[in-house]
């Protein structure tokens, strides 16, 4: 909807220097931009603006333009529309971020392939200078376990680890899927019914859970101990396992990625969690880029998946730049390959304005209640970010989930770039409202990345202890303490 997807960028290589860039804008009082490097790498860095207003009126548009020096190109951003012209990227609105009150400011972030900073740069055409603040101290990225080149968040640029299948691990200590007192061994194969999320006693039920993070950045966060303490400690309902397809990911090892997914959702059967399989699509926005690739994914994981009852799919992650009927084509080519093998298992669709409802587009959710996907048993994706989505995105959820089925595959604590401070109050409103609805859903993210939205402290996952509350971020107190009270699974 968003950024998107800041989603920390951890690397095998890692340069564990921050440093910052900002870019001030020469004439007094006009807007100005601050560039920040967030994170680098041996071949790249992500880096996040700031586009300020300092004029005593509010601005309802916005540009930033950046020249990068020869060998350095842009190979994502979020939260910004971006254009190319030769070695100059302009960055304008991605739409709902357009207006700026007076005073107020926007964020919007990038993925650079290449070590060179900008050159030159314009805020709404004034020039702008730059200067380069000194790496902030103690500033550290943690790595992922190292196994073979190339990877990350966003696009193709830097070059984390990418995990091989994984080495089998000890047996799971916790009961079994088929146990009376989990989540699947109460609820079974589920469907959906009207518009709700149903188990198999045809009474609607919420599942709550976090989702991983990139499993080619931070496969350590997700083994025998880490799931054990979600299943048992947080008392969650759901892992939803985030493959990305590019940033390094499926695209650069499709079976070795495809045995990790299956790994995990074993993991989860037997602790007796749903595992949510998410073919997390970011860039390119248009899920149709990928469609021979997720059919290929889609009939592996269902065919070899088919007779469990834990299993719900995730055909596109966050859909941007792409119109409804664009998304509604794929869904409808994508499905039947699940199907062949998995006519049972509940399938989500993602929607546009990354996964908003088109709000994030300056749409709405008419166009999918006019329009909708001609299948059965299907859900529909909303994501929200807590800090930046408020009370409109509420009310456009809470609007369609009269005639949609909803699924909250996806949401933050946080800002939607993924960090900055914790919004206690939103994050409140919002699982309020998706309690009340009886909306399920999955918090980005469980891991130690470098950035607010994640669940660990930092360094949690290298030192191998996940339960408690002594290990926890602010965002992973405050899920853990909603997501372990009583679930209301009814039976009758």
């Amino acid at each position: 909807m968003r950024r998107l997807k800041l989603k920390l960028l951890v690397a095998g290589a890692v340069v564990a220097a921050t440093s910052a860039v900002a870019l001030v804008a020469l004439p007094a009082s006009a807007e100005t931009a601050a560039f920040t490097v967030t994170n680098s790498w041996s071949t790249g860095y992500q880096a996040s603006v700031v586009v300020k207003n300092d004029t005593s009126s509010t601005i309802t548009t916005w540009r930033v333009q950046l020249t990068l020096p020869a060998g350095t190109t842009v190979v994502n951003a979020w939260n910004a529309t971006t254009a190319t012209s030769g070695s100059t990227y302009t960055f304008t609105p991605a739409g709902w971020n357009a207006t700026v009150a007076a005073g107020a400011s926007t964020e919007f972030g990038m993925i650079v392939n290449g070590t060179g900073r900008p050159t030159a740069c314009t805020v709404n055409g004034a020039a702008c200078g730059i200067t380069t603040a000194p790496a902030t101290p103690g500033a550290t990225t943690p790595t992922a376990v190292p196994t073979s080149p190339s990877a990350r968040p966003t696009t193709a640029g830097p070059s984390p680890s990418r995990p091989t299948t994984p080495t089998p691990t000890a047996t799971p200590t916790t009961p079994p899927a088929g146990g009376s007192g989990t989540p699947v061994g109460i609820n079974g194969q589920l469907r959906v019914c009207g518009v709700h999320l149903c188990n198999r006693y045809d009474r609607p039920i919420q599942l709550r859970g976090m989702s991983t993070h990139g499993l080619q950045w931070f496969a350590n966060c997700y083994n025998n101990a880490s799931l054990d303490a979600l299943a048992t400690d947080w008392r969650a309902d759901l892992l939803r396992i985030a493959m990305y397809v590019q940033e390094g990911g499926y695209e650069t090892d499709p079976a070795g990625f495809t045995g990790r997914v299956n790994t995990l959702v074993d993991q989860a059967e037997a602790r007796g969690m749903y595992a949510l399989i998410d073919f997390h699509t970011l860039t390119p926005g248009d899920p149709n880029l990928n469609l021979d690739r997720a059919k290929t994914f889609f009939a592996a994981v269902s065919a070899r998946n088919a007779a469990k009852t834990n299993v719900i799919y995730e055909i596109a992650n966050e859909p941007n730049g792409v119109s409804w009927s664009g998304i509604k084509s794929y869904a409808e080519q994508v499905i039947p390959v699940i199907r062949a093998n998995d006519p049972d298992a509940v399938v989500i669709v993602g929607t546009r304005g990354w996964s908003s409802l088109g709000v994030s587009d300056g749409a709405s959710s008419a166009e999918v209640i006019a329009d909708p996907v001609r299948a059965s048993n299907i859900m529909y994706a909303f994501h929200f970010y807590a800090a930046s989505h408020k009370d409109n995105y509420r009310a456009e959820l809470e609007k369609a989930a009269g005639s949609l089925p909803m699924f909250v595959t996806e949401f933050g604590t946080v800002s939607a770039t993924g960090g900055g401070a914790v919004d206690t109050a939103s994050t409140g409103a919002w699982l309020d409202l998706l309690d009340r609805l009886k909306i399920s859903y999955a918090n980005w993210t469980y891991s130690d990345a470098g950035e607010g939205s994640a669940a660990f402290r930092a360094g949690t996952c290298a030192a191998g202890t996940y339960t408690g509350t002594g290990v926890l971020s602010e965002s992973g107190a405050l899920l853990r303490n909603r997501i372990r009270t009583a679930d209301t699974f009814p039976t009758s």
